[in-house]
């Protein structure tokens, strides 16, 4: 179901529940856009379709090549929406008055039908309230058009006078490394870049007030924000922009802002301008990895924020799998497309996923390297939901898919039924409780695998009592059977290892690997 939020006067929810297969939606300031997962995509706004501006059109019907109709992927602007269409072509219509459509503002001031802007893109990047875009190539060439007027668009020193640029501009002296990610706000723009070592770091243009320099005067291009807080065993997981405030979540549990603040939007407590980054306090978590369950939006001066546990608020064990593998922090396992880009996968799930057998992980990097991205995720995605989504790349996976039906049974009756509490598993021990969600203990514990995916069908919320371990042996397993790691502050004594080796034997987790005793040993010498 979609429903839509009107910006006129009645401020009423429409249910537009014929729209069938909705795969993404996006909202500018006056203008809504539905892709559905066919590749069409339907808009309404007043620069879309002024006769009846509150009616959704079918937009990539318009598209002139009836070859380039079927759509990747949508973006809003302030008054525009950006079209990626399969065969990488990025489309613009809207509003045109900065030149965001890539077009001279004077003789094209709108379009109410898609017009070509660049041929080989791979990514969009704009903001819901930015007059300018970026576009991005396969060969990692950046591109940038519209409103320039506090040196946005990263053109450089030389470029600042011209407020407006009316046609796709290349950006030069982009920082060296794979640009993850690039976020708009109306007057500044901030970009993710990762290195060859996986190392991330965060750069602006534009607004002194906005762009995270403590500086009175607008950066041109795109530099370093360098801070105290992006330390170098942290790294940063998402950015976030709104008009004029960003938001920036690591690894480490942190949220950081910085920008204008006038309304609060930072959330730090106060309506101070924050000229650099600075720390914005969370809620306590109870596992390092939590930190990529917060979902962040940034509005105009505002900022909204919520929380979902790992794995309990997707519809389905297609999109809770899908979710988990986008993760980066759970991820251990690296596959490279013929293009030599790289697809990562959770090395546990595809243990419960493929056949039981490490050569069927050869097989998969074989086929996958052979495959370009887009075929690579379609088969990562019939991987992850056993739905045949491409009959032709399904027969080249079939083989090595463990197409168990008792388990999949057991792990959707989990994890759609409505009792939220079926959904995770209780251990007791000295009056306090531990929820673990089950599908971690599936594929962590051969314990809890004979357990829940028994013949019996047993749906009931277990309680065990296991108070043998101290609570902070309790709390390195509790860590590891999330994470997969040892947190590195914890200082290991000969009792703990003592303790964890009866709590491997309980948890039967002697399978896992790396070797949690072996590292346990390690870390031991390593400090003494």
């Amino acid at each position: 179901m979609f429903l839509s939020v009107t910006n006129d006067t009645s401020n009423k929810v429409t249910d537009y529940s014929e729209l069938k297969n909705i795969q993404k939606v996006t909202a500018g300031f006056q203008n809504q856009a539905i892709l559905t997962i066919e590749g069409n995509v339907f808009a309404k706004g007043r620069d879309i379709n002024p006769d009846n501006p509150n009616e959704f059109i079918n937009i990539s019907s318009l598209i002139e090549d009836t070859n380039d109709r079927i759509i990747q992927d949508i973006v809003s602007g302030y008054f525009s929406i950006y079209l990626l269409t399969s065969n990488q072509n990025a489309y613009s219509i809207g509003l045109n008055q900065d030149g965001q459509l890539g077009f001279d503002s004077i003789t094209l001031k709108k379009t109410e039908k898609p017009i070509l802007m660049m041929k080989n893109v791979s990514k969009i990047f704009t903001g819901n309230i930015s007059t300018h875009v970026f576009l991005l190539n396969s060969n990692q060439e950046l591109f940038g058009c519209g409103n320039n007027g506090y040196g946005q668009l990263g053109l450089g020193e030389s470029r600042k006078e011209e407020t407006k640029i009316h046609k796709l501009t290349k950006i030069q002296n982009i920082p060296k490394g794979k640009i993850i990610d690039i976020k708009c706000g109306d007057y500044h723009s901030i970009m993710l870049i990762e290195n060859e070592n996986e190392k991330r770091k965060l750069y602006s243009c534009g607004d002194y007030r906005s762009n995270g320099f403590n500086k009175n005067e607008n950066t041109y291009e795109f530099t370093e924000i360098k801070s105290p807080l992006f330390e170098n065993d942290d790294n940063i997981l998402e950015i976030f922009c709104g008009l004029d405030h960003n938001l920036v979540l690591t690894t480490k549990n942190k949220l950081i802002g910085f920008g204008r603040n006038s309304y609060g939007g930072l959330g730090n407590g106060n309506t101070e301008d924050q000229s650099i980054p600075i720390q914005i306090e969370l809620p306590k978590l109870r596992f390092n990895e939590d930190i990529s369950n917060y979902h962040i939006s940034c509005g105009f001066q505002n900022s909204f924020l919520y929380y979902s546990p790992l794995l309990s608020s997707f519809s389905n064990l297609e999109e809770d799998l899908i979710k988990l593998f986008e993760r980066k922090e759970f991820c251990d396992i690296s596959f490279k497309t013929e293009n030599g880009e790289i697809i990562k996968a959770h090395k546990l799930i595809l243990k419960y996923r493929l056949n039981q057998n490490q050569n069927q992980i050869e097989k998969l990097q074989e086929i996958i390297s052979k495959k370009s991205i887009k075929e690579s995720n379609q088969i990562f995605e019939m991987i992850y939901s056993n739905r045949i989504t491409n009959p032709k790349l399904y027969s080249e996976i079939k083989e090595i898919i463990n197409s168990n039906e008792k388990i999949e049974e057991t792990m959707k009756r989990i994890y759609l039924n409505e009792n939220e509490n079926e959904k995770d598993f209780i251990i007791e021990r000295k009056e306090k409780q531990y929820k673990f969600p089950k599908l971690i203990l599936i594929m962590r514990s051969e314990l809890y695998r004979g357990m829940f995916l028994s013949v019996t069908n047993d749906t009931s919320n277990k309680v065990t009592d296991y108070s043998e371990l101290s609570n902070k042996s309790f709390q390195i397993l509790e860590y590891w059977i999330y994470s997969n790691q040892i947190k590195e502050e914890i200082q290991i004594t000969q009792e703990i290892i003592n303790e964890i080796e009866i709590g491997i034997d309980y948890f039967q987790l002697n399978q896992t690997y790396p070797n949690l005793f072996d590292l346990l040993i390690n870390k031991f010498n390593n400090q003494n």
